[in-house]
């Protein structure tokens, strides 16, 4: 494809909240998913904790028996995250999807689980005054075709942490470049050569901040994470992408945030 036909295609894509690449995801490993990042909210910890003990005994099971998987539970803790005031009280869930299809009947086949029904009667049964959680967001992404799927390479790790990174754009012409950075520009190549393994990238599709792309990379520890990022910095590779004029003035705002595994969480 032609640089101009791409940037034409990826800006229509990005303002629409889709993306072209379908070769390109057979290339990489696959079709490109569709991929819900759920925030849910809690008014202190003990509802959180009825929450994260739910996803683990029953809801990731019943996810997984639907045929969502991997399914990703995470949470932000100060400890990981200097410049945060507290833990938060937010569970983020990361679901993903071979097509809309598959997504738009997700809360029928839960809600025929007859498995999950007495769990999530106990637990999203309460009533209006005291609910388990607040309210949950959601963020729609579609996988780039670099990383076409949720990929778990350090899932095995006990001391994992996974990095949640939000790039913003100021228009979806400059969201676009970037994404072509990540893709055609070997950024993503570059990550996997580092040891920075990719959990998923995707550009948002709806949701908040747009337009944006989030992307998530996971290490076995703290001490890898900032080893990976220590090369990254300084790889000639890198240095000399980030210095491409094409890529000029394609990130505005940049949230990083350090999260760790939930039990159960299976990225």
């Amino acid at each position: 494809m032609k640089r101009r036909e791409f940037i034409m295609t990826a800006g229509l894509a990005a303002m629409a909240g889709a993306a072209t690449g379908g070769a390109r995801a057979a290339e990489a490993g696959g079709e490109q998913h569709l991929l819900q990042l759920r925030t849910y909210s809690f008014a202190n910890e003990a509802k959180l904790k009825i929450f994260a003990d739910f996803l683990a005994q029953s809801l990731i099971p019943a996810l997984n028996r639907a045929g969502v998987t991997p399914v990703g539970a995470f949470r932000l803790l100060k400890a990981d995250n200097p410049k945060a005031e507290a833990d938060e009280l937010i569970i983020r869930v990361l679901l993903q999807f071979p097509d809309a299809g598959s997504m738009l009947t997700l809360s029928k086949r839960l809600a025929a689980d007859a498995t999950l029904a007495p769990a999530a009667q106990a637990v999203l049964g309460t009533p209006m005054k005291d609910p388990v959680y607040l309210r949950f967001e959601t963020q729609l992404l579609y996988a780039f075709p670099q990383c076409p799927k949720v990929e778990t390479p350090v899932a095995a790790a006990a001391d994992r942490v996974l990095q949640l990174r939000i790039y913003e754009s100021h228009n979806c012409e400059r969201a676009a470049h970037k994404i072509e950075m990540f893709n055609e520009g070997g950024e993503i190549a570059l990550f996997r050569r580092l040891g920075m393994n990719p959990i998923f990238f995707g550009s948002s599709i709806a949701g908040t901040k747009m337009p944006n792309l989030h992307y998530m990379v996971g290490f076995e520890s703290p001490a890898a994470l900032e080893a990976g990022w220590k090369k990254f910095r300084t790889d000639p590779e890198w240095l000399k992408l980030k210095d491409d004029p094409r890529f000029k003035d394609t990130v505005s705002n940049i949230t990083n945030l350090i999260l760790r595994p939930l039990p159960g969480s299976q990225v």
